[in-house]
């Protein structure tokens, strides 16, 4: 079955010029020209284009230009895993978020703090107490996210509580979204004495994880039926 550019374009609501950029990219197989130089695609092009506009918005577009080429050589179980790994991270990133939740409830968090009756912590310790690996608060303070104080004879870094509850917000935020711009943003809204902030942005993300879920069952489906349709033609 021939099906011409537009047509493609019209079912999935692009411009033909998506379709060429596909193409040009290597994620999906090229076209067939006619003689007037008129791309044709067929009924395999046309499920390739349907997944990659199924899992562009619950993977987005690098993780389907990683995924393709796998499809396109017949890996159909790496790609799979591939999917599942992503689908596996944001399942992690929604337990973190839910626990953050429940710990930047004003009780809990005084709660917290109020058993940490030292004045002075040091990296290993608020590693441990925050459950934040020493390279990634080294990398938040890099980022300007935080300013421990150094002990002026060792040089060690020393955190009080406040630097405590200042990575809490930081460690909730950060479970949500993945650039430290957007952290330091939202940080720059966030009064460091209040916590509803935190809590109000923590709760919109994980409403966003929740459509982002059902984004990658349905780019997840479309997945396998292109899988399907080429085991088919291998067959």
């Amino acid at each position: 079955m021939e099906l011409k550019p537009i047509d493609i374009a019209r079912k999935l609501d692009v411009g033909t010029s998506a379709l060429r950029h596909y193409e040009e990219w290597g994620i999906v197989p090229k076209a067939v020209r006619k003689p007037n130089g008129y791309r044709v695609y067929t009924e395999e092009h046309e499920a390739y284009f349907l997944c990659i506009r199924a899992m562009y918005h619950g993977f987005g577009m690098a993780t389907v230009r990683k995924i393709m080429p796998m499809i396109q050589q017949n890996n159909f179980m790496e790609a799979l895993w591939e999917v599942n790994a992503i689908q596996a991270d944001l399942f992690l990133r929604k337990q973190q978020a839910t626990k953050a939740l429940d710990i930047l409830k004003p009780k809990n968090m005084q709660r917290f703090l109020d058993k940490r009756n030292k004045e002075w912590y040091s990296i290993g310790e608020v590693e441990k107490e925050i459950e934040v690996p020493a390279s990634t608060l080294r990398h938040w303070e890099k980022e300007e996210l935080i300013k421990p104080i150094r002990d002026p004879e060792s040089g060690y870094r020393m955190y009080n509580h406040e630097d405590i509850h200042r990575l809490l917000i930081i460690k909730t935020v950060q479970s949500s979204v993945y650039l430290l711009d957007s952290v330091r943003e939202i940080l720059e809204k966030i009064n460091q004495h209040s916590l509803s902030e935190a809590r109000k942005f923590t709760m919109d993300s994980l409403a966003y994880m929740d459509y982002q879920i059902e984004q990658q069952l349905r780019g997840a489906h479309y997945l396998y039926k292109l899988i399907e349709l080429l085991k088919e033609k291998v067959n």
